[in-house]
């Protein structure tokens, strides 16, 4: 019976969107598949919305930023859709606020006109290669511990960046609504705190 009340105490905290662990690691689910509860946009909140357990960006450019939790030393991966020539991103240890925030990117492009591509460290560790077919969804995993980043497409490696400035050292995750005209989806948002350095 405690065993019972302890899973369904779970269940219950998954559901909300709040602490959930997918396999006792500490991985805390960060979308309820329903609502944007615990998400807030830094302008044009108009531009994201959820529709079939996604979020989906589309419109202007706006940034959506997870509130519940910062990131100093943390992961954080999602599985991640764009349309062709659709242009997104994954930030993390960003300043809320309106337009381009401050902080990392973990660049979502296979065929925008920007040539840095899925899987770059925006402006620190840039990627030309096109790795995604448009249309199509992959996992996008990003772990920042101190000034050493690593960003895994399909869990495989594609940056693995110590960054000499540890430029930019706590602060918020967020999706990007890059421009009108891109549409991107995300599910199965998680993310997890890592030890202090």
């Amino acid at each position: 019976m405690r065993f019972q009340k302890r899973v369904l105490a779970a269940g219950l905290l998954a559901a909300a969107g709040l602490w959930a662990a997918d396999d006792g690691g500490g991985w805390i689910a960060m979308f309820d598949g329903k609502t944007l509860d615990g998400w807030k946009a830094g302008d044009n909140p108009e531009s994201w919305s959820v529709k079939d357990g996604k979020i989906v960006g589309d419109g202007e450019r706006s940034h959506l930023f997870y509130m519940l939790h910062e990131c100093e030393n943390c992961e954080f991966k999602a599985e991640v859709k764009i349309n062709h020539g659709g242009n997104s991103g994954m930030y993390f240890r960003a300043k809320f606020g309106p337009e381009w925030p401050a902080g990392y990117e973990a660049q979502v492009n296979n065929t925008h006109s920007d040539w840095r591509r899925t899987g770059s460290l925006y402006r620190f560790a840039d990627i030309k290669e096109q790795l995604i077919p448009d249309d199509t969804w992959w996992t996008q995993h990003v772990i920042a511990n101190g000034n050493h980043i690593i960003i895994k497409v399909n869990d495989k490696v594609v940056v693995d960046y110590v960054d000499e400035k540890n430029t930019y050292r706590k602060g918020l995750l967020a999706l990007q609504q890059h421009n009108k005209g891109s549409v991107v989806e995300f599910r199965d948002l998680m993310m997890r705190p890592l030890p202090a350095q």
